[in-house]
């Protein structure tokens, strides 16, 4: 069965009804701290959580929406805290329906109310043909007539049925009758409906998805008392995770406590960890050598009126990395959580009998956004068996490429809301949206791993199309698999080189000549500091010999690039070679004093030369030359 929609109708900070979505792999509620994320995931696991757990059962007096207490109080109703609706899967309905005959189940989609009483009402049951039933069973039974098939459509419950049987003494109409019993116990008193309520009770219930939820509470602890394990005092989500440990290592605790030596039970641990670690250094890259060492001593302490001493078991839970062991609590957060929901995860894989949806509370935040990567890996392939729901603020938890699985949580003064993330105009809800979709443009700039870094768009433009121009003419061109990166700015180029080292990407850099010294003085220190080599930084007065500085736009002759100036700023008079002082290197600051100003756009003339086509520009040797200079030079700086 999947979970296809959730209703929150009155649940802590819920207030009014909030219907979303659920998808069929992962679907992420995103929202800034107390909008209610935690809420819905508690709203949902309390509707058939995995194991008996007082906290995961609905209390009004926690649970139902504070300032509407009373009046609920008041009113002697038990209300609805959510609403789920389910889809069977295909094998759930073949099942049925070669029990109840083919073609005889009409919908496959039910819904389900919880209470805060702990009672359920189904808002939408299985739907049957009714008809058709009667004729597949009785047929199957041999005791097909249209009279007893029209008397048997009227049935409702087992006295109905009793009355039918009572018109029949032959053995094969009994007989056939009292098979067809189980199909109107009607134990849940469904009225006039005991056919779907048998499919309810009898297929549906029984696999209908337990809920795991697990946030960072319920990380292990370093220190388990396993006299407090065996009496079951788990007051800390931290305990449970002790517990289902145990559990899962086939320990029972009270042979423990009665054995003196613990080599075995410690064996039984250390298998466990084995398998739990094999699953977590598939995905985790940030250390593999990282190990979990179990050990138990006898402590002796005293009772609560500080005479009597007694013995406490302890379970030392330790992490070991090159030949150096911490408590467990003293390690990274990050590889606790991870650790510690593969105990939960592997305890529920254990349960074949079962479906299982997972509830996943923040995950991953205190990981490393790589780290996270890891993680959103590990979901991915989680969901080949699993649904997941999981709440994040973090951008590196939202895969921009599906932002269909996104519903934002917002907190407002009716209550929490939640809806799909493009309706949402809160700008602190949509940051992390926002947030993960730079940082997939930004990774996108290097998805490959050589990159020529300039200084601007416009630099990115007029040298792409260049590139365009020359291979169209069978000259060399920009190497395919180099990335043009516009830092913005040359005073920002040191940072971008500084911030690629670590990322195993090959780097270099086209620049214009310096004229600011502290840029100048920034570009030194990166190479001063072996961040960069200085053979891996060209700069364009390199390529023309006429000039001790210049600009990209230097490449072009000047007839060629006025051509382009003129054509995109027809607000200024068109300027013309000799309007302009030669005595100056670089044409961009010749334009400047012609024209009386501070500094123009040079991204028109680029975006002018798209406009026109590159193809279609009368473009001079002279300038086709410098271009393809500086190309062949470029390209080989790239192993």
């Amino acid at each position: 069965m999947k979970l296809k929609s959730v209703e929150i109708l009155k649940y802590k900070s819920f207030e009014e009804s909030q219907l979303f979505e659920v998808e069929d792999d992962i679907t992420i509620l995103v929202g800034m701290n107390e909008s209610g994320k935690t809420s819905a995931l508690e709203a949902i696991a309390k509707t058939n959580y995995f194991q008996e757990d007082d906290a995961f059962e609905f209390n009004v007096t926690h649970d139902y929406p504070r300032k509407e207490k009373k009046k609920m109080d008041k009113s002697g109703v038990d209300p609805v805290a959510i609403r789920c609706t389910y889809e069977l899967s295909q094998e759930l309905a073949n099942n049925i329906q070669a029990d109840l005959g083919k073609d005889t189940l009409t919908s496959t989609s039910i819904t389900i109310d919880s209470k805060y009483g702990g009672g359920t009402t189904w808002s939408t049951t299985p739907k049957v043909d009714k008809k058709k039933f009667i004729a597949s069973q009785t047929k199957k039974l041999g005791i097909s007539s249209k009279l007893l098939n029209e008397k048997l459509e009227k049935v409702n419950s087992l006295d109905d049925l009793e009355l039918v049987k009572e018109q029949y003494s032959e053995e094969k109409y009994t007989n056939g009758l009292e098979s067809l019993e189980k199909y109107f116990e009607n134990e849940w008193k469904w009225k006039n409906d005991a056919i779907s309520e048998y499919i309810a009770r009898t297929y549906i219930k029984p696999n209908k998805p337990k809920f795991l939820y697990y946030d960072e509470y319920f990380s292990l602890p370093s220190r388990i008392s396993i006299e407090e394990l065996e009496s079951n005092k788990l007051e800390n989500s931290e305990d449970k995770t002790a517990k289902a440990l145990f559990e899962l290592s086939d320990i029972d605790t009270s042979e423990l406590l009665e054995s003196d030596s613990f080599e075995d039970f410690i064996a039984e641990l250390e298998a466990t960890e084995a398998i739990i670690s094999g699953e977590l250094f598939r995905y985790w890259n940030s250390n593999k050598n990282l190990s979990i060492t179990f050990q138990v001593d006898k402590k002796e302490k005293t009772d609560p009126a500080g005479n009597t001493k007694v013995v406490e078991h302890i379970l030392d839970i330790r992490v070991k990395s090159k030949g150096v062991s911490l408590p467990l609590k003293n390690r990274s957060k990050g590889f606790n959580w991870f650790f510690s929901f593969l105990v939960w995860f592997k305890k529920i894989q254990e349960d074949a009998s079962s479906s299982y949806i997972l509830l996943l509370d923040e995950p991953g935040l205190n990981l490393h956004a790589s780290a996270q990567a890891d993680l959103l890996t590990f979901l991915e392939d989680l969901t080949e068996d699993y649904q997941i729901i999981y709440t994040t603020h973090s951008p590196f938890m939202i895969p921009s490429g599906k932002l269909n699985r996104v519903r934002t949580v917002l907190e407002t003064d009716s209550g929490s809301t939640i809806s799909d993330s493009i309706q949402e105009k809160d700008p602190n809800t949509l940051f992390p949206l926002q947030a993960a979709l730079g940082y997939d443009i930004a990774q996108n700039l290097f998805i490959n791993n050589k990159n020529l870094l300039v200084e601007g768009v416009s630099d990115l433009i007029i040298l792409t199309a260049m590139s365009g121009r020359l291979e169209a003419e069978s000259r060399t061109c920009l190497r395919t698999d180099v990335t043009i990166v516009p830092t913005g700015g040359l005073e920002k180029v040191a940072t971008f080189i500084s911030l690629l080292r670590g990322s195993d990407l090959q780097t270099a850099c086209l620049l214009d000549s310096y004229t600011d010294p502290k840029g100048k003085a920034k570009m030194d220190k990166v190479v001063a500091d072996k961040i960069i080599h200085q053979n891996k930084i060209r700069y364009f007065d390199e390529f023309l010999d006429s000039h001790n500085k210049a600009d990209l736009e230097d490449l072009f002759k000047k007839d060629d690039y006025l051509k382009l100036f003129n054509s995109a700023f027809q607000e200024h008079p068109d300027i013309k070679v000799n309007d302009l002082n030669s005595g100056i290197n670089q044409i961009i600051i010749q334009i400047n004093n012609h024209l009386n100003i501070d500094r123009y756009n040079h991204y028109r003339p680029a975006n002018e030369m798209v406009k026109l086509g590159v193809d279609r520009l009368r473009l001079s040797d002279e300038t086709l030359d410098n271009f393809e200079k500086v190309f062949q030079d470029i390209n080989s700086l790239y192993c």
